[in-house]
C-alpha cells in the first residue's frame, strides 16, 4: 500500500487533520533514505521552512511509528532515529561508533543461518534485528 496513503487513513481513522506541515515532514521522511533523529530531520526542514515546529516534527515522526510506515530506532548514540519500513523489506545495519555512519545491508546467507538457529531451537521468529558496531572504513584510514 501507498505509504502517503496508509499516513492518511491513520490520520483519519485517530480523528486528526492532515495539515500541511505532516505532509511536507511526510515527503521529506519519505524522499530519504537517511535514519533521522527528531534534530536532524528538523534542522533539515528549517532551511527551507523556518516556521516549523521540532515539537511538529518529533509528534509527527512517533505517528509515522505508530501507524508502521516508520520504525524506531537506537544505534546507541542516545538518539531515537526513524528509518523508513517498507513492508515486503528486511535488511539489517552496519554502525561507525566513531562518526555514526549507518550502513544499510541484505545478506541472504545470514538470514538463512537465523532461520536454522531457530528451528534447532523449535522457535519460531516473528521479527529480528541485527546491528553490527565498529568502524567504517573512513574512520579506521584516520587512526
Amino acid at each position: 500500500m501507498d505509504r502517503v496513503k496508509l499516513f492518511n487513513d491513520f490520520l483519519s481513522q485517530k480523528g486528526l487533520k492532515s495539515t500541511s506541515q505532516r505532509k511536507l515532514i511526510l515527503e521529506t521522511f519519505l524522499e530519504s533514505e537517511s535514519h533521522y533523529s527528531t534534530e536532524e530531520l528538523y534542522l533539515k526542514l528549517r532551511k527551507e521552512h523556518p516556521r516549523i515546529g521540532y515539537a511538529t516534527v518529533h509528534r509527527t515522526l512517533k505517528l509515522f511509528a505508530e501507524c508502521g510506515i516508520a520504525a524506531e530506532r537506537n544505534f546507541g548514540d542516545g538518539q531515537t532515529r526513524f528509518e523508513s519500513v517498507h513492508a515486503d523489506e528486511h535488511h539489517d545495519h552496519l554502525v561507525c561508533t566513531n562518526c555514526g555512519l549507518i550502513i544499510e545491508f541484505e545478506d541472504q546467507k545470514i538470514e538463512e543461518l537465523q532461520k536454522l538457529v531457530a528451528s534447532q531451537h523449535n522457535f519460531k521468529i516473528e521479527n529480528h534485528r541485527l546491528e553490527l558496531y565498529g568502524l567504517c572504513e573512513d574512520c579506521r584510514s584516520q587512526k
